[in-house]
């Protein structure tokens, strides 16, 4: 599925990241028919300056849970081997913000872990 995001969507989470910086900010993805436009954040998510854990157990069964968004505040959005072990369990679509967490600072990847493309909207 192509998946597009809200703007709106997009600039919370950017903003998410500036607050949490310098540790990582981490969230789940909602869309409904193929638009995320919401996040939700787990319950003791751990933020840390080199990774953010998820603490699984405390997901949602919710079937409008597409992926995940996290920051990277190295400004690097490149998956590491740990965001691809957690793509592969976590939905069809994640993104990956980096600082400064402007308008174009982000990357998206499939479950894969391959660079997808998304629309802003």
């Amino acid at each position: 599925m192509n998946y597009r995001i809200k703007r709106e969507t997009l600039n919370m989470i950017m903003e998410s990241a500036k607050d949490t910086h310098p540790n990582e900010f981490a969230a789940f993805l909602r869309a409904e028919s193929g638009i995320i436009y919401e996040i939700i954040l787990l319950p003791g998510t751990i933020s840390g300056r080199r990774s953010a854990i998820y603490q699984l157990y405390t997901k949602p069964i919710d079937f409008s849970l597409v992926g995940t968004v996290h920051s990277h505040p190295s400004g690097v959005t490149i998956p590491s081997e740990e965001d691809l072990l957690l793509f592969s369990r976590t939905g069809d679509v994640h993104i990956i913000v980096g600082y400064p967490y402007g308008p174009d600072d982000f990357s998206v990847y499939d479950r894969n872990g391959r660079r997808i493309g998304i629309e802003v909207i």
